[in-house]
């Protein structure tokens, strides 16, 4: 979930959220932290994520490896120039965000569908990025999908050179097809065959990581909903029957 939709609320949602925390371990996904923005952190935001945190008992909190603001949120998550400048620049927010909370965070691999420079493959740049700054990987398989077909790259090949050792969680979900290449990530859509093998191919990989069925549009009745959830639990089961590397 994401904490800015819920950081300070009270009431009768607030009431609601206390209860569904006190059955459930609550994973926080933010969207505005700006990671790889210009301006500087929001501190305020990041001190009140963490005493959210401690609050709520959350055990972990990801971001994108994206921008999202300058002078102002811009409600859209952009690529970061991949270059040795955007690896120092994101790792030393990252850095100063990990010290606030005094925890580690997450960042996603995300979609993208222009890049302003490339110094570097989008993977040496997240692998980089992952280690100079010493933090998690929150592992988005729809997104690598979706990268892969709108810039020309084997999805496959991509998943195994990340730094997956690193990953945390998965995220899966469905994407629009606006043309044969070219796939928007929009999360409203029913997941497709090639994104479910990339998903068995991550658990062979790093082993049964907890997994985010994403939605947020477009949402269909429950019951079909669940289906995609059971197709999880059967993906996993499979995998958990196979033989498979188990990340450290």
């Amino acid at each position: 979930m994401a904490p800015e939709n819920w950081i300070g609320v009270g009431g009768r949602f607030g009431r609601q959220f206390r209860g569904i925390a006190e059955r459930f371990p609550v994973i926080l996904h933010g969207l505005s932290l700006n990671i790889g923005g210009a301006e500087p952190i929001d501190r305020d935001l990041v001190a009140a994520v963490g005493a959210f945190m401690d609050e709520f008992h959350c055990p972990s909190y990801s971001e994108h490896l994206t921008y999202c603001a300058d002078e102002g949120h811009l409600y859209d998550l952009l690529p970061i120039p991949f270059t040795d400048e955007g690896v120092k620049h994101v790792a030393a927010r990252v850095g100063e965000v990990q010290e606030i909370l005094g925890r580690r965070i997450a960042l996603e691999n995300a979609s993208y569908y222009a890049a302003p420079h490339q110094g570097m493959t989008e993977s040496e740049f997240i692998n980089a990025v992952l280690t100079e700054a010493d933090c998690d990987l929150l592992l988005d398989v729809n997104n690598i999908y979706v990268n892969s077909v709108n810039h020309n790259y084997d999805a496959v090949d991509f998943l195994r050179s990340l730094p997956l050792e690193r990953a945390r969680y998965i995220h899966i979900a469905g994407h629009y097809d606006e043309a044969e290449d070219l796939k928007i990530d929009t999360h409203a859509a029913t997941v497709i065959d090639p994104v479910w093998d990339l998903l068995a191919e991550a658990y062979r990989l790093c082993g049964l990581l907890p997994t985010l069925l994403e939605r947020d549009f477009n949402i269909p009745p429950l019951e079909t909903l669940l289906l995609e959830v059971e197709r999880i639990r059967e993906i996993r089961t499979q995998a958990g029957a196979a033989e498979f590397k188990v990340c450290a």
